[in-house]
């Protein structure tokens, strides 16, 4: 049975296409066929980030309006066997995802499907509840300052009280905590919230830690999800936190202030360029 996944957060600009896009690749790369759906209709990115922009040709809402098959709709990734991504429509509104249409969508994709990612939009509009509507799970992306936090917990409401598993008595939706840029030196500077204080607030399992890095950026700007650079550090996290996601017990890294050691204090270091807040 597919594992319905959705990226959420309640502010805009935190990372949830970036780790839509890693999440799901990271999925793919384990042998798990994948497949991340845009919720975003109208501001489409998740293409951009995929690097499949010049390939679409029908999209979500296609599928939903029956103007199109699912297989005309689903673009097969170049990189990473087992990776499809459907991308939203730049044209239409956010009215045009309905819950039936969404529904039956989401039915014909866990016939072929293990894993099923939503990457959606931010607030608490309908594309955005829509994208939560049907998750098994919840990845909640935040930033460590004070009003993404604030929005996370509200989206934290939503998803206990507005999702079908919620109306059904179901289950409730398996929820994980996602920290993206996060700099231990500003941490220590008093610039943005610990993860010790994330955690108190939010109380919710976390799944991963994302540094501050130079290499979602990159990533971004290439076209390829940033967990295929083995590399970078943002990389690598986003590595562990699929691991975790699999059940595997990972150490948490890029969390603790790095001290120079004695060569690095006697003849300096160059000092990486941080991302502005």
């Amino acid at each position: 049975m597919a594992r319905i996944i959705v990226v959420t957060s309640g502010k805009g600009g935190v990372g949830k296409t970036t780790t839509s896009a890693a999440i799901g690749t990271g999925l793919a790369l384990r042998g798990f066929k994948t497949v991340i759906i845009d919720f975003d209709v109208g501001l489409r990115n998740l293409d951009l980030i995929m690097g499949c922009e010049r390939r679409v040709v029908f999209d979500f809402v296609n599928l939903i309006n029956d103007e199109a098959k699912l297989q005309q709709a689903l673009i097969r990734d170049k990189r990473v066997e087992n990776l499809y991504i459907l991308p939203a429509s730049q044209t239409r509104d956010k009215d045009a995802l309905t819950e039936e249409g969404v529904a039956r969508v989401l039915d014909e994709l866990a016939k072929d499907f293990e894993y099923i990612i939503c990457d959606s939009p931010a607030g608490i509009e309908r594309g955005a509840l829509m994208a939560l509507y049907f998750a098994d799970e919840a990845i909640i992306v935040t930033n460590p300052e004070v009003s993404s936090v604030r929005d996370s917990d509200r989206i934290l409401g939503i998803l206990a009280s507005k999702s079908k598993r919620a109306e059904e008595n179901l289950p409730p939706i398996k929820q994980h905590l996602l920290l993206t840029r996060y700099s231990p030196t500003r941490v220590s500077r008093g610039e943005m919230l610990s993860l010790a204080d994330v955690e108190d607030i939010l109380s919710v399992p976390l799944l991963g830690v994302i540094p501050e890095s130079q290499a979602v950026l990159k990533a971004s700007n290439s076209g390829v999800p940033v967990i295929m650079d083995s590399e970078s550090d943002a990389g690598q996290a986003y590595g562990d936190a699929v691991a975790r996601l699999l059940g595997e017990e990972h150490p948490f890294r890029f969390i603790n202030l790095q001290k120079n050691g004695l060569l690095k204090r006697i003849f300096g270091s160059k000092s990486k360029e941080e991302l502005p807040v």
